[in-house]
């Protein structure tokens, strides 16, 4: 039980990669808050983990809201008394070739992918403070190390977090508090698998390993990052990638 009785926030917690890490912290013990702006899908994945004997609490929020999250940072530490670690795992994806990309979907992308891992943090933030240490990961993405072809906004934002996340390891260590980011490749959720065979294997084709990863390969990543096991790891991004060749 390497999370025994610590609450963790996970952020777009219902489907794919998000729900796969609040399976795998449920498992190790942690008291674990699901949100997500998916509020049937949420109140569904919290209720089947609850019935397997989890703690796990959904609670419907909307990242790039301020009032949202201060709701869901205020309703965390109601509930389970504090906050240990918080996964700003939530993320949209708006894509299109530069000539065809609308201001409004570069805009939306940003608002969820980098304001809203910022408005997360600096919520959560005195909670953490207060009790001397913590953990915060953040979730990049290969796309945000690499760039991507259609992907100007999200790598875009991508990029940034790590900026963030180097940026805050630097101010929050003094602090007790560890600011780490994973950076995920292709991944088999189901968006992923929405996609023509053909391009499937095309991603498969630039990965050393051969295989798309699975949404677990990266919930282990943000577990070894939230447990003890890390405590000496601050400001680093974890390519949870199986080998990109660029």
């Amino acid at each position: 039980m390497r999370l025994h009785n610590q609450v963790a926030i996970i952020t777009g917690g219902a489907n794919g990669i998000g729900y796969a890490a609040v399976e795998r912290f449920a498992e190790e013990g942690a008291k674990v808050v699901l949100a997500d702006y998916d509020e049937a899908t949420g109140i569904d994945a919290a209720s089947k983990l609850r019935d397997s004997g989890y703690d796990v609490t959904f609670i419907q929020v909307d990242v790039a809201n301020r009032e949202s999250v201060q709701q869901l940072i205020d309703r965390t530490v109601e509930t389970y008394g504090g906050i240990d670690i918080l996964i700003n795992n939530a993320g949209i994806t708006r894509d299109a070739m530069l000539a065809k990309m609308e201001p409004s979907n570069f805009q939306q992308v940003l608002d969820v992918n980098l304001t809203g891992v910022f408005n997360c943090t600096q919520s959560a933030l005195p909670h953490l403070i207060s009790k001397g240490k913590g953990k915060i990961i953040n979730t990049s993405s290969v796309s945000g190390v690499y760039g991507n072809v259609g992907q100007t906004n999200y790598a875009a934002s991508k990029a940034a977090v790590i900026g963030m996340t180097k940026s805050w390891a630097k101010e929050l260590g003094r602090k007790g508090i560890n600011v780490n980011a994973v950076a995920p490749g292709f991944t088999r959720t189901a968006m992923v698998e929405k996609m023509p065979e053909n391009i499937i294997e095309q991603m498969k084709s630039i990965v050393a390993l051969q295989r798309l990863g699975v949404p677990k390969d990266i919930a282990n990543a943000y577990l070894f990052l939230a447990s003890s096991e890390s405590d000496y790891v601050n400001g680093h991004v974890l390519h949870v990638d199986g080998g990109i060749m660029m």
